[in-house]
């Protein structure tokens, strides 16, 4: 009798190989050799499976790895033993792009990853002026650490269901016949996947939308009652990040339209951190980075316009003339970049600064932002 046989008649129904088998081939359904030769064979495919699950555990990618602070993150000063856990797979969609030039700031670096490594059952809020780089920096650590971002705005009317999902009418490819199917919203996606929810201007939502994500935050279960009662649970490596202009308590300054005072109730459920804009070193920095044909005769100048209009923006400025729009990182930057092609115009500095800012500052403003210019920098204007 052969083996073949002897496993067609007595072995399990599929076609596997496992110690189940060596108790079905006993001694008085087989001759003694082809008994062990059985035996034999067996424990050949035995070790064979053992052998292969060894080899894929080691092959297998872990899903998180280990990256230094010092080295992804530019820190020069932090110890080269510190480590952050990040995801290995880098081929996700939703992984932000990396900008090579970004500077980070220690203080926000050290608050946003404390964060992530250990939420403690906090969202993070991060407040801080128009331009300052609040969603710039978690999209920028993300980026670094492979962390896929659900990354979505706020506005006015928005409701829940953009949040967390509805059924739309979907078609598997151009001009078949559509059904309808439930699409997720960002932070279902962000909740069952592990990656950041990231709201940006959570202050312009109406309070009772944003008081719907407060199980959520709580580390409570989503249950999409619209998809047939879907329970969707938190993924280890969900976190929950918003950005606003105010800190949810409404705008008392009069800068920001649209600004809602938000429920304290959902407030509670966060930790805050603050994200001003860069002091002096950081900015020069960032535009040798970003625009380095610009000398620094002329953006160190940039860089004190800069702060002039953002202290009388905020109302800090020495003289009565504060005015209602600020020159942000982001504008700095536009306004090097400008004057950088532009350098063969007449008064280039003026024409690049009207393109960034002025052109929508009224006349008031402009005026007084130009007078800070022609005072900062003298006879080089």
């Amino acid at each position: 009798m052969s083996f073949a046989l002897v496993e067609s008649e007595n072995a399990v129904a599929s076609r596997s190989i496992n110690k189940a088998t060596l108790n079905i081939l006993k001694p008085t359904t087989l001759a003694g050799n082809e008994y062990l030769l059985g035996i034999h064979v067996c424990q050949c495919v035995l070790k064979l499976e053992e052998y292969s699950m060894q080899t894929a555990t080691k092959t297998q990618k872990p899903a998180y790895s280990q990256f230094s602070v010092r080295h992804l993150f530019n820190q020069s000063d932090a110890p080269e033993a510190m480590t952050v856990e990040g995801f290995s797979d880098t081929t996700n969609p939703a992984i932000p792009t990396k900008d090579d030039h970004y500077v980070f700031r220690k203080d926000t670096l050290r608050n946003i990853l404390g964060f992530l490594k250990m939420p403690s059952g906090d969202a993070m809020y991060i407040t801080g002026p128009t331009g300052s780089g609040k969603t710039s920096l978690v999209c920028e650590v993300a980026a670094r650490l492979n962390w896929p971002v659900q990354n979505i705005t706020a506005h006015g009317r928005m409701e829940w269901s953009e949040l967390v999902g509805h059924h739309a009418l979907k078609s598997k490819a151009p001009g078949d016949t559509p059904s309808m199917d439930w699409v997720y919203g960002p932070l279902a996606i962000a909740m069952k996947y592990g990656h950041i929810f990231l709201l940006n201007e959570i202050d312009l939502i109406d309070p009772a939308e944003v008081s719907g994500m407060n199980d959520i935050l709580e580390g409570r279960p989503l249950m999409l009652a619209e998809n047939g009662g879907e329970i969707i649970k938190p993924h280890p490596k969900f976190r929950v990040i918003v950005t606003g202009n105010s800190t949810g308590s409404g705008d008392e300054s009069g800068l920001y339209q649209g600004i809602m005072m938000q429920n304290l109730a959902a407030m509670d459920r966060y930790r805050f951190m603050k994200v001003d804009y860069a002091d002096e070193e950081v900015e020069k920095d960032v535009l040798k980075r970003k625009v380095p044909s610009i000398p620094d005769e002329v953006s160190i100048p940039m860089i004190k316009v800069a702060n002039e209009v953002r202290k009388s923006f905020v109302g800090d400025s020495t003289e009565n003339n504060n005015v209602s729009v600020t020159l942000s990182t982001r504008t700095l930057i536009r306004w090097a970049t400008l004057a950088s092609q532009y350098k063969k115009a007449p008064n280039a500095l003026e024409y690049a600064l009207d393109q960034a800012l002025l052109i929508r500052a009224n006349a008031t403003d402009r005026a007084a932002i130009l007078r800070m210019a022609k005072d900062v920098y003298g006879d080089l204007w």
